[in-house]
């Protein structure tokens, strides 16, 4: 496994890979790994002939008062999982390699709609850094297909629409959200929870499964059963941001006769905020 730091040693390793016909495979990530990234590795792995993990915290993507400065950098870790993982190539740039010109001039890449409401209403500008960066390793990579967990639902329609709308030769793939044995999606910001909140956790993804079964059962009025499952968390100790019962295509409010219906929440437990999604096929 190979580890480059630089966008023009990245490009040559990829150059020899296309050379020998190789189909490449992006996996972006902030770092700090979890089982739920080595899973996009080893998916990406069934997918092409090298894979290449990006390792960057994004700093545009970040609001004020988010945790920029204290998100965890574990670089070592994280290449000791991609090695066993079978990945092949680490790009791991500094900021100033990515935005040499500063971040208050760097164009920036709006997706429309997906990218309105739940997440993107609570965190303003999160989506643009998103799709910005991601349009950049997609630059930089060239890669025939991509990998993105479906726990961060929202940031993967986002990224579907981007790469379909600005024609880009890439293939989106989207894997399923890994979970620890009590339901908890696995996140690296779960790192952040105390003791007692992380027994507490694992309500959230309950609370989604009881508000999928409702949905099944034939209840309609989604907006008694968004209070009720806000409520259901209030309870339980968190701090709802939201919980939005949305058509899983286009993100908008759901109707009555949608028959594919996704339940997006977010929800603050302790300083730390958890997301979580489940979808709804009737």
């Amino acid at each position: 496994m190979r580890t480059v730091h630089t966008i023009r040693e990245l490009r040559a390793l990829i150059n020899s890979h296309r050379q020998n016909g190789h189909r490449i495979g992006l996996v972006p990530t902030m770092g700090n790994l979890h089982d739920g990234h080595i899973s996009l590795v080893e998916k990406a792995r069934q997918h092409a002939d090298v894979v290449v993990t990006s390792i960057f915290v994004n700093p545009i993507q970040f609001g004020a008062g988010e945790d920029l400065d204290n998100y965890p950098r574990t670089m070592r870790e994280d290449q000791e999982k991609l090695e066993q993982a079978g990945n092949h190539i680490v790009f791991a740039p500094s900021v100033e390699e990515i935005y040499p010109h500063g971040l208050v001039e760097q164009t920036q890449i709006t997706v429309p709609v997906v990218s309105e409401g739940h997440c993107g209403a609570s965190r303003p500008g999160h989506f643009n850094g998103v799709s910005t960066v991601v349009t950049m390793l997609f630059n930089m990579v060239q890669p025939d297909v991509a990998f993105f967990g479906q726990k961060d639902f929202q940031q993967l329609a986002v990224i579907r629409k981007m790469a379909d709308d600005l024609f880009m030769p890439v293939e989106i793939v989207g894997a399923p959200t890994v979970r620890d044995e009590d339901g908890l999606a696995r996140s690296s910001r779960n790192g952040y929870l105390t003791e007692n909140e992380r027994l507490i956790a694992p309500v959230l993804y309950k609370t989604l499964q009881q508000t999928a079964a409702n949905i099944q059962d034939g209840q309609t009025n989604f907006a008694e059963l968004e209070k009720e499952a806000a409520e259901t968390l209030t309870k339980a100790g968190f701090r709802p941001d939201y919980v939005n019962i949305a058509h899983s295509l286009t993100l908008k409010p759901a109707k009555p006769g949608d028959d594919d219906i996704t339940i997006l929440a977010a929800a603050f437990l302790g300083k730390t905020r958890l997301i979580d999604n489940l979808s709804v096929y009737r």
